[in-house]
């Protein structure tokens, strides 16, 4: 008899994993120790390190020395590179030249030349995240797990960007976490609170919003909004340019102008006013009342996208609980005052609003790496915009719309415009528009194999998965044969012309313009329908019709196709409708003659047998 070898069971050492607020102006990481979430400073004690790069020939430097050279040496020091994530050569604004990069023009991908190469803006992420990482081995040279925040907003291209960047800086990214999300888990909102939860994050380069349900640790995100060119980063531009107008100076200026801007931004957080000075010997007093003036417009634009999430989520701003400030630029007097009598609500901003993100981070890592065992949090988070499939004249089919909460899954039934159509090339879109043109494009790819037979009859099954990270797998399957084709899309980046924001905000606009050109498309697609179908039937049988019926449907093909380039659907509508009675007669006269060929030559007896 064979006995088990009892053994006394190791006691399994704790997995430490941290949290990154990979932010615009500035970057953290966080870690749970002796059950407390710390931020990890440096030798110092200083916990934010600046989302600042400077490349010399020999050296990279990161962090607080890289954001003194700025001032001297522009052209190799880079900053805000969160804006570039997920762009490429062709969607740089001019806001985005306004810190002097130096673009490599030569290549479709985005990449910026420096004194030691050229470098994409994964790359640069890479560089901070290194440099984070280097902190946390302070603590644990083992450490290399992480979860790493990202907008709510930031769309397919920028996550996959992020993830990129976890990857080259030899992290093991455990999960991407919303940051509104992570700043709520910091306030322990996740604890039995229950109730609406409104996350106001304004940090350097972008603004989120989102709006979550609170129920017995689980958070549900209702609706998410934002602009991804948003933020402190737009007021410290407004200072400087004040600076180079009152101070008359020279282009070659501006990254002193933008420094001094900086610092003149924070005093004013804590006093009414400061002097703003320059190395040539200039000086001028700014106070708070000036800056009012220039922040109140972009106030006003975040609570705009506060107004359109509440609508989405069908909720008032009496109907919330709570209202989270994150991001350093939520110090603003202003703002603050702006906000607290928007929501006519005391604001939750108790924790330092540039370290919550990265607490909440911390919390979600030491979760995911098994040392919270205390915790029930469920995180649902959602589609930031819907996600389709491109159809016939470039309408889009949505598969899964936007504020769906993810992970998720669903499927639509797609068939053939063709006879004997063998393939199927699928476009997958991103966007609220009806038109493939005015969404942003995700990918092409092609389904083969298909089974020749009439148009309409192959049964095509599209899948669409969204993964707990925002990411999308589709899949196409032809059901007859079980083909199936499918892609994990990893888009290069910078497909849209614009970012997710103007894109919802476009949509909002056009609703009534879309509609009708969707409309038309459909009507379009009738009218190719009608002509394809009919087109076929007078080649075979044409034969059968009289003289003038043939004519007359010949003038009808004619004014059906000046009114498809012409794209007037009344036209096509009118058109259709005065077809009707000679299609009819035509079908019929085909009908009559298909039958006429079975029957001819047949006895009765064989007949019935038809017939039965």
């Amino acid at each position: 008899m064979s006995f088990l070898e009892i053994t006394t069971p190791a006691i399994a050492t704790p997995r430490k994993a941290v949290g990154i607020d990979l932010g615009t102006t500035h970057s953290l990481i966080a870690c749970e120790v002796n059950g407390e979430i710390v931020i990890v400073g440096d030798a110092q004690g200083e916990a934010l390190v600046p989302s600042v790069v400077h490349y010399s020939h020999d050296t990279i430097v990161v962090g607080k020395v890289a954001k003194k050279l700025f001032a001297s040496d522009p052209q190799n020091t880079i900053l805000s590179i969160k804006r570039l994530m997920g762009k490429n050569a062709g969607d740089i604004q001019p806001t985005d030249q306004l810190l002097t990069y130096d673009f490599v023009t030569s290549s479709p991908f985005l990449q910026l030349k420096t004194a030691m190469g050229d470098f994409s803006p994964v790359e640069i992420s890479a560089d901070i995240l290194k440099a984070l990482l280097q902190r946390a081995h302070t603590l644990d040279e083992t450490i290399h797990e992480a979860v790493i925040t990202v907008p709510a907003y930031f769309d397919e291209a920028q996550r996959q960007a992020t993830k990129d960047a976890a990857r080259l800086a030899g992290i093991t990214l455990l999960r991407l976490l919303n940051e509104p999300t992570a700043a709520a888990i910091a306030y322990g909102l996740d604890q039995g609170t229950q109730g609406y939860c409104l996350v106001f994050d304004l940090g350097g380069g972008t603004f989120d919003v989102s709006l979550l349900k609170l129920s017995k640790g689980v958070f549900e995100v209702l609706a998410t909004g934002g602009d991804t060119h948003l933020g402190g980063d737009d007021i410290d531009q407004l200072i400087a340019s004040w600076i180079m107008v009152e101070s008359s100076a020279a282009n070659t200026y501006y990254p002193e102008a933008l420094t001094h801007a900086r610092i003149a931004k924070e005093a004013l957080s804590r006093q009414d006013a400061v002097m703003v000075s320059l190395s040539n010997g200039w000086n001028q007093e700014l106070c708070n009342s000036q800056l009012a003036k220039w922040t109140l417009p972009l106030i006003e634009r975040t609570l705009v996208i506060c107004e359109q999430v509440l609508k989405d989520a069908e909720l008032t701003q009496a109907s919330l609980d709570h209202v989270v400030l994150v991001g350093g630029a939520t110090r603003m007097p202003l703002l603050r005052e702006q906000v607290t009598a928007f929501f006519s609500k005391e604001l939750l901003c108790n924790i330092d609003p540039d370290k919550v993100v990265a607490m909440g981070a911390a919390m979600q890592a030491s979760l995911l790496a098994g040392n919270r065992r205390d915790s029930s949090t469920l995180l649902l988070d959602v589609i930031p915009l819907s996600l389709g499939i491109e159809m016939m004249g470039g309408v889009v089919e949505k598969v899964l719309l936007r504020n769906t909460p993810i992970p998720a899954q669903a499927k639509q039934m797609f068939t053939t415009y063709q006879d004997n159509q063998t393939g199927l090339s699928l476009h997958v879109v991103q966007g609220e528009r009806d038109l493939a043109q005015d969404c942003r494009s995700l990918a092409n790819f092609d389904l083969t194999g298909i089974p020749p037979m009439p148009a309409g009859k192959a049964r095509i099954e599209v899948i669409c998965r969204v993964d707990a990270d925002g990411l999308l797998q589709v899949e196409a399957k032809e059901l007859s044969t079980g083909q199936t084709s499918q892609i994990a899309i990893k888009p290069s980046y910078g497909l849209t012309e614009s970012m997710v924001n103007q894109m919802i905000e476009t949509a909002i606009g056009s609703i009534d313009q879309d509609k009708q050109a969707r409309k038309c498309q459909e009507k379009i697609n009738e009218a190719q329908l009608i002509l394809l179908n009919l087109e076929k039937a007078l080649q075979q049988d044409a034969g059968l019709l009289s003289v003038n019926t043939y004519q007359s449907i010949l003038k009808q093909i004619e004014a059906l196709r000046l009114a498809i380039k012409a794209r007037d659907r009344e036209a096509l509508q009118k058109i259709i409708k005065d077809m009707q009675p000679a299609l009819q007669t035509f079908a019929e006269l085909r009908l009559n003659a298909a039958l006429h060929q079975v029957v001819t030559g047949k006895r009765v007896t064989e007949l019935d047998k038809l017939l039965s």
